[in-house]
């Protein structure tokens, strides 16, 4: 009888020893710091991020599988409650020891063609199998930030991913977070092309601090023309405006 490497999985919760070498890997290309950052600063900006929450990028979550250690780096990720100070997830997190366990991951397609969906089950196991199979995370998110294109998968009832279809708005409910997932097309930071971004539940783009700061812009120099359109029609009749 031969016995799956899924049975014979024993995951312990135990915080990364202080002087384990965590591997120093480089992210692979330029685009994914600021498509990790943006998707952390719409909720920052928009209040969708508690004070106890945290959105690593590229930042190792670990969990010792049969007696070794295994960690992971996605691209970005979004932990809805740590339980300890913020000083000891410095260099790395356990999920359940310190906290929730990721609600959603999100992979940006690597030069590295194929990472991503990587099922290996042997040490040190694949991406694909670490979120499903060991940290069982509710949604798996694989993006292509040079195409657009976004496959969102969610942990089903027997434990495996299923591709899910969009909307009829192209967008994807998070369920745990209150929100949807959609690509915007646009610029942001000199960058101009395709990002992930989040909607609230009635269907409204959160915006980035700089859209909002251009958003009041806007509404402050529309009030400024309708209170110069008003003081001209106030002159018109021969009366002058209070300053």
């Amino acid at each position: 009888m031969i016995i799956s490497p899924i049975a014979q999985l024993q995951v312990t919760w135990e915080k990364l020893p202080d002087d384990y070498v965590l591997p120093d890997e480089p992210v692979d290309n330029i685009n994914q710091p600021p498509l990790a950052a943006a998707l952390s600063e719409i909720l920052q900006m928009n209040g969708k991020l508690p004070a106890n929450a945290l959105t690593p990028t590229n930042y190792g979550i670990c969990v010792k599988v049969n007696g070794r250690y295994v960690i992971k780096a996605p691209d970005w990720a979004y932990i809805p409650n740590i339980i300890v100070p913020r000083s000891e997830v410095e260099r790395s997190y356990t999920p359940t020891l310190q906290g929730d366990m990721p609600v959603i991951v999100v992979e940006f397609v690597s030069d590295t063609e194929g990472n991503e969906y990587s099922v290996k089950p042997t040490y040190p196991p694949g991406k694909w199998y670490f979120y499903e199979t060991i940290l069982k995370v509710s949604n798996y998110v694989i993006f292509q930030p040079d195409t657009g294109g976004i496959e969102f998968y969610v942990l089903n009832t027997s434990g495996k991913y299923t591709i899910q279809d969009a909307d009829q708005n192209n967008r994807y409910w998070v369920p745990q977070m209150n929100l949807f997932l959609g690509v915007w097309q646009g610029t942001k930071e000199n960058r101009t092309g395709y990002w992930l971004r989040w909607w609230d539940e009635e269907g409204n783009l959160l915006l980035w601090g700089t859209e909002m700061v251009e958003l009041e812009r806007q509404r402050a120099e529309q009030e400024s023309q309708r209170a110069e359109r008003l003081a001209n029609q106030l002159r018109a009749m021969g009366i002058e405006p209070e300053v």
